[in-house]
């Protein structure tokens, strides 16, 4: 990895970050003023060990050689997406506002509390490495993202259609991105040279929709005084997209039916048939078979359109990929601006994983503008989130079928926890009973895995829930007051220690052994599982 670049004048400074990034196994280097940093930046040699760029940038804002203000400004036109963190010992708002303003990643007031500030860091490198891995990335943006399995069934969908002029149903909520699968159906096949031409049938009245999809001919009725070519004639040789489908007039339906049964149709007034060939793409967010049997909808068109159908998952169902889409959402704003994109922190991208998004990824979209325009800060915290994210639900827990066997910790009775924890809580402080023989201690359970999942909540009615849930947190209560009363030191790192080491051990296992989806699956970075990995000693499996 390349080296922390420390930039003060205060040689205490300089020592103190040295050997804390050195414990925490990050290379430094430091310098005295900014002309050095300058001449060192000029000296750099990409994919030479030894003419190294930096990580990143740590800098105090105020030293003899020069500001960390005009360091930052100089160093952001060489190098625009390296991190840069400045020092100060004087806080006040300008340093601050022009801190943030010319492109800081964050602001770290001195006197500063030296964890903090090396997690800082450490934050900082995990978003320059991120950056590294989006230079590294083709120039073009993405048609679509997801890592989601239900998103990766989408992709593989799409490339088995690459080679047909199938119709396809795309059915998912409003604003899961239909339209974007239809364009990528169309860029993916062999009409793609042809246009693109989509069209929303809930959007245009009822009596212009006819005109809008087939033409008319002059004088065909008021208004009409030049002949126009519709959708349908307009798509030639391309695709036709028909956006919520499921809200077409039925009379219309039976006019589109016949254009997909027989490959021609007439304007409106006009009696030539004129041929069709184009590829039809249809969408809706409704149930079209509830639809069918309420007698709002053709069965058989439904049937003509239903001939390959892709179903669009909601955000709810793939909040795997919020931290990955917020990101892109976050740069396309700041371009559209003419901004610094702006950060988020993991603490507000997790809440926003746990938000249900009934706009699914419009909504999302949108909120990335918002947070563009209106967050205060380079670096977007849970506060800086729009209120209906903070206010709004968290969706539940999903039982899916799992499509490998899943496993679930053997349950420990609650009941019995609770009496245990309580009678050791209440005797005499000189003869305080041992804790009960039936509850184990953390190093002694059996891992999580140990057992296949056939554990239900004691009612026999689901799967584990809020009494195995209520059993876990006593045995972690009862082994916590039995360390803390026989003086063990740093109670919390020791059982923080094992519980990590558990979920990182499982999730390995269950993924045999590949790290970045051990991290997707715990919801944590690819970077933080391998440094949790290293600092726990933990004997990964190889990767498979």
């Amino acid at each position: 990895m390349k080296p922390i670049w420390i930039v003060d004048d205060d040689p205490s400074i300089r020592f103190v970050l040295e050997k804390a990034l050195a414990r925490e196994n990050l290379p430094t280097r430091s310098f005295t003023h900014p002309r050095e940093v300058l001449d060192a930046l000029a000296d750099v040699v990409p994919g030479d060990p030894q003419h190294q760029g930096p990580q990143v940038l740590v800098s105090d804002i105020r030293m003899p050689g020069g500001s960390g203000l005009q360091l930052l400004e100089k160093v952001h036109a060489q190098q625009p997406g390296l991190p840069v963190i400045i020092m100060t010992a004087y806080s006040d708002l300008d340093s601050a506002v022009s801190a943030f303003q010319r492109g800081a990643f964050e602001y770290l007031p001195k006197p500063f509390d030296l964890p903090k500030a090396v997690e800082l860091i450490r934050r900082a490198v995990d978003e320059s490495q991120r950056e590294e891995v989006v230079e590294e990335g083709p120039g073009e943006t993405p048609e679509m993202l997801g890592q989601a399995p239900a998103m990766q069934d989408v992709f593989r969908a799409i490339g088995r259609l690459s080679q047909s002029l199938v119709t396809v149903l795309i059915t998912g909520e409003s604003g899961s991105g239909k339209e974007l699968v239809a364009r990528a159906l169309h860029k993916h096949s062999p009409c793609a040279k042809g246009p693109f031409v989509a069209i929303n049938t809930a959007a245009i009245p009822k009596d212009l929709l006819e005109s809008e999809l087939f033409g008319h001919e002059r004088g065909a009725f008021t208004g009409a005084q030049t002949q126009r070519r519709g959708r349908f004639e307009q798509a030639e040789g391309g695709t036709l997209f028909l956006d919520e489908i499921g809200d077409m007039p039925f009379d219309l339906q039976t006019r589109l039916l016949r254009v997909l049964s027989d490959g021609q149709f007439y304007r409106v007034g006009g009696h030539a048939a004129v041929k069709a060939h184009v590829r039809v793409i249809a969408a809706t967010h409704q149930d079209l078979e509830r639809r069918v049997k309420e007698g709002g909808f053709r069965e058989d068109l439904f049937h003509r359109l239903n001939v390959i159908r892709l179903r669009l998952p909601a955000l709810r169902e793939r909040h795997e990929d919020v931290p990955m889409l917020t990101r892109h959402f976050l740069q396309q704003s700041a371009r559209q601006l003419g901004v610094e994109p702006k950060r988020i922190a993991d603490a507000a991208l997790a809440r926003l994983e746990q938000f249900a998004f009934p706009g699914n990824v419009r909504q999302l979209e949108n909120i990335c503008h918002w947070l563009t325009v209106m967050a205060p800060a380079q670096v977007i915290s849970v506060q800086d989130l729009p209120p209906e994210v903070l206010q709004g639900p968290v969706p539940p827990v999903r039982a899916e079928p799992p499509s490998a066997p899943v496993y679930a910790p053997v349950p420990l009775e609650a009941p019995a926890a609770s009496a245990a924890l309580a009678e050791h809580a209440s005797a005499p402080g000189a003869a305080r009973a041992p804790l009960a023989e039936g509850l184990p201690r953390a190093a002694d359970m059996p891992p999580a895995w140990a057992a296949p999942a056939s554990v239900t909540d004691g009612s026999g009615t689901g799967p584990v829930g809020h009494g195995t849930l209520q059993a876990w947190v006593a045995a972690v209560e009862a082994e916590a007051l039995q360390l803390l009363e026989a003086g063990q030191p740093e109670v919390w790192d020791l059982l923080t220690r094992r519980f990590e080491s558990g979920l990182i051990r499982a999730a390995l296992l269950a993924t045999h052994g590949r790290r970045m989806e051990a991290a997707q699956r715990l919801g944590i970075g690819r970077n933080t599982i391998t440094r949790k990995i290293q600092e726990l000693g933990l004997e990964a499996p190889e990767e498979g």
